[in-house]
């Protein structure tokens, strides 16, 4: 199957829908769906209108578009880190409490580690559990479990001065996914780091991603990266933000060297770069 056959079109885009092969297996319950999402700030900056997302349990799915098309804003909304003006985030599978709210299961990685220069990367990964009133001794192998699939076993008592901006990352990484979350959202974690390094958390995040068996929504500003990561990459427009389009990619794990060099890689990335062209109104 050539990768243009797995373009899924959003009504509002121009070209037509390509329809998918019939399924063969019931579909599991969404983790979260988003229906008509809109967000408006208050000095009347529309950040989101009519956005609609399905998210599966234990895929990899990428948020790619211009700057100011809201991506950041989706995933703060779905973290419960920001309000939305209209329509509903729903949590299928999700426990919800007495006042309604659902007992959202997820890790955070923002776009700087945002690490505690005061404490050692133990103490950072330490963290969410102890915002939960749950003891050091409760939660160390938690701690040390996450260090070591993010490969800072040996870096527990170092301060983040000591450490690379790679290694920075990586110990936010941990933060996150300590609590062994169903859902990692990622705010374009990578942006600042130098290309090498990139490409190796790149490989890493994939590697950590099979070992803890959980959801990852990765937002970024590159067509080559959301390729190489994502099993389906969902294009936004922006003024006011929108979802104008999808691509599967079906390129199987792990990925290496030899998928980036491919002929379908570069497939997948021409079908990216043009969805992301018509996001920028850009001209074919």
């Amino acid at each position: 199957m050539s990768p243009l056959e797995n373009v899924i079109m959003h009504p509002s885009a121009r070209e037509p829908v390509i329809a998918e092969p019939p399924e063969t297996a019931p579909r599991a319950k969404p983790l979260v769906e988003l229906r008509g999402v809109n967000k408006v700030y208050s000095n009347g900056t529309i950040a989101l209108r009519d956005l609609n997302l399905d998210v599966a349990p234990f895929e990899f799915i990428s948020l790619l578009g211009p700057s100011g098309c809201g991506k950041s804003t989706a995933l703060r909304i779905i973290a419960g880190l920001g309000e939305f003006s209209g329509g509903t985030v729903h949590w299928p599978t999700a426990q919800y409490d007495a006042e309604g709210k659902p007992q959202r299961e997820l890790g955070f990685v923002f776009q700087e580690p945002t690490l505690m220069p005061w404490a050692s990367v133990f103490e950072n990964v330490y963290l969410p559990f102890l915002l939960k009133d749950r003891s050091r001794s409760e939660v160390r192998d938690s701690v040390e479990s996450a260090l070591e699939l993010v490969g800072l076993a040996d870096f527990a008592k170092a301060y983040p001065r000591e450490l690379s901006g790679g290694m920075k990352m990586r110990v936010s990484i941990a933060r996150a996914i300590a609590t062994q979350p169903k859902i990692l959202l990622l705010d374009e974690p990578f942006a600042a780091l130098d290309e090498i390094t990139r490409m190796k958390l790149n490989n890493d995040l994939l590697q950590i991603w099979e070992k803890a068996k959980c959801t990852v929504m990765f937002v970024t500003h590159s067509v080559y990266e959301s390729v190489y990561l994502s099993q389906r990459i969902v294009v936004m427009a922006a003024r006011p933000g929108r979802v104008i389009g999808e691509v599967k990619v079906d390129a199987p794990y792990p990925r290496d060297k030899e998928f980036r060099l491919s002929p379908a890689y570069s497939g997948y990335c021409r079908r990216v770069s043009d969805l992301l062209d018509e996001a920028m109104g850009v001209p074919h």
